[in-house]
């Protein structure tokens, strides 16, 4: 479900809520759909801007952070979700298709806890998400 940083909140328990950062949509799309067919509440932005006040707001078990993100770096935004007395608890896993020697470093030094690739792997995916928030939350 796609939420303006202004909308109500759910009334989900925060351990059912995924708050995903991508801005494309067919990248979105999947991850949302399989997420949810799952049993998890999905917030979604495509906006990097709008994920602290998100994140805030709906108080996730988890954030699935793309790293380049149209209007600021993915590695902004980790670094923001962890400075913030609010969120710095939420786990987030930080998604890139850069995969190059190095990278996985700087998205865990941004303040990122995991590290997925692109393309993703949906076995991996759900197998990482059950291990920090656990599986069949519905």
């Amino acid at each position: 479900m796609h939420v303006k940083p202004d909308e109500e909140p759910p009334r989900s328990a925060p351990e059912r809520i995924i708050l995903i950062v991508e801005d494309n949509e067919l990248n979105l799309k999947l991850v949302n759909d399989i997420l949810e067919f799952q049993g998890y509440e999905i917030v979604a932005t495509g906006l990097g801007g709008a994920a602290l006040k998100l994140a805030r707001r709906h108080r996730p078990g988890l954030i699935l952070l793309d790293m380049q993100l149209p209007d600021i770096s993915g590695l902004d935004v980790a670094q923001q979700l962890k400075g913030d007395e609010q969120t710095r608890m939420i786990p987030i896993i930080g998604v890139t298709a850069f995969a190059m020697s190095g990278d996985e470093r700087k998205v865990l030094d941004s303040g990122c806890d995991f590290y997925l690739a692109k393309p993703l792997k949906i076995i991996d995916l759900l197998e990482l998400v059950k291990r920090i928030i656990g599986g069949n939350p519905s």
